[in-house]
């Protein structure tokens, strides 16, 4: 389903990621794992089409996705420090993706609310990012990944802010 060939990237010369190959097959879940500073979050910028690899290929069922917008992905990604809009209630932030979308639109508060409810924070629709902890912060971002219903999600570290038994209803 998703095959990274050859991927790397350099930054002003200098090798972040070399020949990274991998193949994902629908319905796996994949870790990986290595010291800070490596290149994890490197690689989940590409995947998702944030930054451009500097040489390879990131095929989606057989297709070349790496000149696609993350938009056209079909992806979603969590990042570690949540990337909430501060401006913008937990109901606005979990509705954003899908009102930049056509066909999603006129359904948006409804599928947003739903995908709050879901997550346990259907309560908090109102609040702002700063009004709530880390682990709400967390559930807002996991929700916003959620809506769109990405066939990849990717996941920058996201339960570490989730006690035990949160961690373990959210997965």
């Amino acid at each position: 389903m998703l095959e990274l060939k050859n991927v790397k990237k350099s930054y002003d010369g200098t090798p972040v990621l070399t020949d990274i190959s991998l193949n994902i097959e629908d319905g796996e879940i994949v870790s990986i794992l290595g010291p800070s500073g490596c290149g994890k979050t490197t690689l989940l910028r590409i995947l998702i089409g944030l930054e451009q690899q500097t040489k390879g290929q990131i095929l989606m069922d057989g297709e070349d996705i790496s000149h696609l917008k993350p938009s056209e992905r079909n992806m979603g990604i969590i990042f570690q420090n949540y990337a909430l809009f501060p401006n913008m209630t937990v109901l606005e932030n979990v509705e954003y993706a899908l009102k930049l979308r056509s066909d999603k639109k006129a359904e948006s508060r409804k599928i947003a609310l739903q995908t709050l409810e879901a997550i346990g924070m259907s309560d908090q629709t109102k609040k702002r990012p700063s009004q709530l902890s880390g682990g709400q912060q967390q559930r807002v971002a996991i929700a916003r990944a959620l809506v769109n219903r990405p066939k990849v999600l990717l996941l920058d570290e996201p339960p570490g802010a989730l006690d035990l038994p949160l961690r373990k209803d959210m997965q």
